[in-house]
């Protein structure tokens, strides 16, 4: 009996300690997340500040007197641009949408039969997808550019669209992601009769979910806010970002209008973050699979 309440007494030890370390652990992240957060709380107050609390010295980081005013001189100015402001809104989508959707279905399909086939040459090509991993955005910005030249798709939304496609840390993800699917389901599936874009469609997409929802968070606010200033001259084939920005480099008197523009920028892709992330950390713990 005694040996019994020793033992009791020892795990009620444990469990108690656990929870200590829990609330602490708790606690420290929750000072990491607080601290994280101060740029978004700063910019959400400048986005409702008037310009004297934008100026004032020392930098007040909460607003004290609210206003719309910022919001109010955007509309103003997006109603007096040359191209209707819906030109740029409809380009952005466009380049987004079409970028993201496409790289998650071609870094998929590209990486189904790296993943689950052997075939000559499947290890040189992966070793030089991970290579590639290595160069900066900015060491292959001239042959990129190059490329798109001799393409003829310089000045369209396809100098924007088509590099985003072949993003090859999308490829990297994706196969990571693959070779966690058992073969005896596609094995069983094949047996049945399904054909392989059945497979990839209805077996192997459902079942890498984690891995294509976080390529979409991590595309779409780079597409979301490119200004494709090194491909696009047109006007009317101009994003949003490059508009706001236009209208925020105003000078002084347009700070206000400024700090109205970086919240609305950030605000569509922290959005897609935030409705996005819980399906990718429910889809994490409940679709693990193994042999």
């Amino acid at each position: 009996m005694a040996a019994k309440a020793l033992s009791m007494f020892r795990m009620q030890r444990r469990l108690n300690r656990s929870l200590t370390v829990s609330i602490l652990l708790f606690l420290v992240l929750g000072l990491f997340g607080a601290f994280m957060s101060l740029p978004l709380i700063y910019t959400v107050n400048n986005a409702f500040k008037p310009l004297d609390e934008i100026f004032i010295f020392p930098p007040r980081f909460f607003v004290v007197n609210p206003t719309l005013d910022n919001f109010y001189d955007l509309v103003i100015l997006m109603g007096n641009s040359w191209v209707p402001f819906s030109r740029y809104i409809a380009n952005t989508l466009l380049i987004t949408i079409v970028g993201t959707a496409g790289h998650i279905i071609f870094a998929s399909a590209a990486a189904y039969p790296l993943a689950k086939y052997r075939f000559p040459g499947s290890r040189t090509l992966f070793s030089i997808v991970v290579l590639s991993l290595m160069f900066s955005p900015h060491v292959t910005a001239v042959p990129n550019y190059m490329v798109m030249s001799w393409l003829g798709w310089i000045d369209t939304h396809a100098s924007l669209i088509v590099p985003a496609l072949a993003w090859s840390l999308g490829l990297f993800l994706m196969k990571q992601f693959m070779e966690q699917i058992p073969d005896a389901i596609l094995e069983a599936a094949k047996i049945d009769g399904a054909s392989e874009y059945r497979i990839f469609w209805q077996i192997v997409m459902p079942n890498v979910k984690p891995a294509w929802l976080t390529l979409m968070i991590l595309q779409f606010p780079a597409l979301w806010g490119s200004d494709g200033g090194n491909f696009i001259y047109s006007e009317n084939l101009k994003t949003l970002n490059y508009a706001l920005g236009q209208i925020s480099q105003g000078g002084i008197a347009r700070a206000g209008v400024g700090a109205a523009v970086a919240l609305i920028i950030m605000s569509v892709p922290i959005t897609l973050f935030v409705i996005s992330q819980s399906s990718v950390i429910q889809t994490m713990a409940t679709s693990g699979l193994k042999d």
